[in-house]
């Protein structure tokens, strides 16, 4: 006999059948006129493109008839905020994710403070939407709307067909908007963090929010200090290197000292790496990819990350 129950899988099943981890944010756009920024609060905010395309993208779930959906709709713009947990910030949250507040509502008693982005002082004759100062990082985002052909989406007061599957109006109540990373901003403790080795210490205090609730509370988690498990260290033995790179290319060919230099590679992603070495070795006419090679080839990496 199972240990577990069938439970009935409902609308809103993330948080009505489940108990879903999610982060939490507040999401930035501009209000009717495009003049004033306000924040709706958000948890169904997603990695979407993460390699391999053009650009970044993140995937936003939520009612076709909230300011943030009318927001993106016409102006195509939003940020999103994570703020430090804390009781006081995780009210600020609920306060802002009541539905039906005009944007003047959901502003007028705002605790947190407002500036502008990166992307307004690159485009100064163009309006964004703003950051919150206190968060602790923020993604600035473009709605891609000529995915799915959304790009004719327009606000209307009720929406009745056809819809699309993934971008734009896709149900008689929600939407989806595909937003493409334009600027991550981090506070200089945890941009330090990241770059120079995560710790317990300078670990970013994000909440969680918790897909359940019930008909009187909304339920996030208390932020504590992570733990850490180190990474399994299974090394591809040389010959099973060997083997992949033999066949990563009929003239371009890896000495013993190179295939060291990607041992830890995971096999999953061992192709690509090869591929792309093959790659860079065709481009620079090079047949023999030696352990010089391999450092010119991590370099150039490097700085293609930097660009983006």
């Amino acid at each position: 006999m199972s240990s577990f129950k069938d439970l009935r899988i409902v609308d809103n099943f993330y948080q009505t059948s489940l108990f879903f981890p999610m982060p939490l944010t507040l999401i930035g756009t501009l209000d009717e006129k495009g003049e004033m920024t306000s924040f709706g609060a958000y948890s169904l905010i997603f990695p979407y493109y993460i390699a391999g395309k053009e650009y970044y993208a993140m995937v936003l779930e939520c009612r076709n008839t909230s300011n943030t959906a009318k927001g993106l709709l016409r102006h195509g713009k939003c940020t999103i905020n994570f703020l430090p947990f804390s009781k006081k910030n995780f009210k600020q949250h609920v306060d802002n994710g009541f539905p039906g507040d005009t944007p003047i509502e959901k502003m007028k008693d705002f605790r947190f403070h407002l500036e502008d982005g990166v992307s307004q002082s690159e485009h100064p004759n163009e309006k964004y939407p703003k950051v919150i100062s206190e968060a602790i990082q923020v993604m600035e985002c473009t709605w891609v709307k000529e995915l799915d052909n959304a790009q004719d989406d327009k606000v209307l007061e009720e929406y009745l067909g056809p819809y699309h599957n993934f971008n734009g109006i896709t149900s008689k109540y929600g939407a989806h908007f595909i937003l493409k990373v334009d600027h991550i901003l981090m506070k200089e403790k945890y941009y330090n963090a990241i770059l120079n080795g995560v710790t317990r210490s300078n670990f970013a205090p994000v909440c969680t929010n918790w897909g359940y609730r019930d008909s009187k509370n909304f339920w996030c988690s208390d932020y504590k200090k992570p733990i850490a498990v180190g990474i399994p260290n299974r090394e591809i033995d040389l010959s099973s290197l060997r083997y992949a790179a033999d066949r990563a290319d009929d003239k371009v060919k890896f000495t013993d000292d190179a295939l060291k230099t990607i041992v830890a590679v995971p096999r999953p992603f061992l192709k690509l790496v090869l591929k792309g070495c093959v790659d860079w070795a065709k481009e620079n006419n090079c047949t023999l990819i030696t352990e010089k090679e391999m450092q010119i080839i991590k370099d150039k990496r490097a700085k293609d990350k930097k660009k983006k």
